[in-house]
């Protein structure tokens, strides 16, 4: 979804916000419960954006007609490399209503969960 990607690509919080539907569901690659509703989703993304470092996307799939696309991405977290993808469905409305993340390998996922963990159970990290 190209509007989501420039709005990641340009650490936009409102556009990304604008493009996902009240009731999204956010599926974590380190947690099993999904993250239900704009709110929940925009605190993990508010926070992933901070613990991320060189971050980019490098491909795209997905036709434009389809409500499916994936976004293959690469970054760093505490000094190891990661590569992810953002799978998105877009719903009737046209807003995302499905936000699944996944990661690979297994020490980079650690280390996103572990920098997750640390700022979502800071004192006053309450969303």
């Amino acid at each position: 979804m190209k509007a989501f990607r420039e709005a990641v690509e340009a650490n936009d919080l409102q556009a990304i916000e604008a493009l996902l539907s009240e009731d999204v569901v956010f599926r974590s690659p380190a947690v099993f419960t999904p993250y239900e509703g704009k709110a929940a989703a925009m605190h993990i993304l508010r926070n992933v954006i901070e613990v991320f470092e060189n971050f980019h996307y490098v491909t795209e799939a997905g036709s434009p007609d389809s409500p499916d696309s994936v976004l293959v991405f690469e970054a760093e977290v505490d000094g190891k490399k990661l590569t992810g993808c953002d799978i998105l469905h877009v719903g009737p409305d046209g807003l995302i209503d499905d936000f699944m993340v996944m990661v690979r390998p297994l020490n980079g996922l650690m280390a996103l969960a572990t920098a997750m963990r640390e700022r979502l159970t800071a004192p006053g990290a309450g969303h």
